[in-house]
């Protein structure tokens, strides 16, 4: 059964930095596409982040995110992290984790089939 347990939310002030992190089991973690999405109540949810934990494929990024937030992965610890710099409080959302490991799973446009419960990110003005 693949579980997805994210950890490293919390509230922080504008200009602040935070890191996340997204713990896998259950899956291929060396051979997966994982993504970092946010949710704000009312708005859609928003892809932040992608990474091919294989390689061979750059990482991409919302333009929201692009030169403040870095994805990235640690396969002998199966984690995913999202590096976020330079906060403004219009990246306050809850941020989850998902995982897809099926072929070409990066480029395949339905949703992600393994999503984490999420972790809270606050940032203040």
């Amino acid at each position: 059964r693949v579980q997805l347990v994210e950890s490293g939310g919390g509230s922080v002030q504008a200009g602040g930095s935070l890191r996340v992190s997204c713990e896998a089991s259950g899956l291929e973690f060396s051979s997966a596409c994982m993504r970092w999405f946010r949710q704000v109540p009312g708005k859609a949810r928003e892809k932040v982040a992608e990474i091919y934990t294989g390689g061979g494929r750059p990482s991409n990024y919302a333009d929201s995110v692009k030169g403040r937030f870095t994805v990235s992965h640690d396969v002998a610890k199966s984690t995913l992290f999202l590096q976020m710099n330079s906060l403004k409080p219009e990246d306050t959302a809850m941020y989850l984790c998902a995982a897809d490991d099926r072929f070409e799973g990066c480029h395949d446009p339905t949703p992600p089939p393994y999503w984490g419960q999420g972790t809270q990110v606050t940032v203040s003005s």
